[in-house]
């Protein structure tokens, strides 16, 4: 269908719901019809926005996501770019493939469960167990692999578990802190039309070049701070032995 459609019309044609298609105008992500005596009629422009619209909703975006986008898009930037970006907003941050393992095989690995079913309730709570059937889903096996390393030394798993909370905490406000710095200083500006000598297609570049900066800066970080917790703490042991000898 072509020219002019009313909100019935376009919504069949978008797939979507007069409903959906009101909101979207409530929400400034869709302009409003041409008003021809009291009826409200929609263009060619409007469907493709809105079938654009259902497309970044089937990948997760909420709405004022697909707004920004969308402004981006209004300044000239193509379908192929909005949705390039996207893809790289959404592309997964580790090659990690799931595993699955059974309870005897969990058992084997962590034998404080089979006395304390609360362990397991704990790892579930910290999204690195998962109940799968008659098993369990281990969504990262790189950090079941780092559990299990700790337990085989001699380290409660309790223990492990609650410095997995705390270390989730810890990681997640760098992470918050790294999106608001890419939106305060990148994304932002873009979608104002401060930095107009931007493209979208940049903005993406930027975006992934980011993502390793990132990881490499949370490592090397980690490795300095854990060098200098090393040399304190046996600091301290050697002043104290030192303190008994003398």
């Amino acid at each position: 269908m072509s020219g002019k459609m009313t909100i019935d019309e376009l919504a069949r044609e978008a797939g979507t719901t007069t409903r959906n298609v009101r909101a979207y105008q409530t929400r400034g992500v869709l302009s409003p019809p041409e008003i021809v005596g009291r009826i409200g009629y929609y263009n060619d422009d409007h469907l493709t926005r809105l079938r654009l619209i259902s497309r970044l909703q089937q990948r997760g975006f909420g709405l004022q996501a697909i707004n920004d986008l969308l402004s981006a898009w209004d300044t000239g930037s193509s379908l192929s770019d909005v949705l390039g970006f996207s893809d790289a907003l959404l592309a997964p941050w580790s090659d990690e493939v799931p595993q699955s393992v059974t309870r005897t095989e969990l058992e084997e690995m962590f034998p404080e469960i089979r006395n304390d079913p609360t362990l397991i309730s704990n790892a579930v709570e910290l999204d690195l167990l998962a109940p799968e059937g008659e098993g369990w889903r281990i969504p990262s096996p790189r950090l079941m692999k780092v559990g299990a390393q700790l337990v085989s030394v001699g380290i409660p798993l309790g223990v492990v578990l609650k410095q997995a909370e705390l270390m989730k905490a810890d990681i997640e406000g760098i992470a918050w802190r790294l999106v608001a710095m890419f939106n305060m200083f990148i994304w932002e500006p873009f979608v104002s039309g401060q930095t107009p000598d931007r493209s979208l297609t940049d903005i993406t570049t930027i975006l992934q070049e980011l993502r390793p900066l990132a990881a490499e800066a949370v490592s090397v970080f980690l490795a300095r701070s854990m060098q200098g917790a090393t040399e304190a703490v046996a600091l301290v042991d050697l002043q104290q032995q030192l303190g008994k000898s003398g």
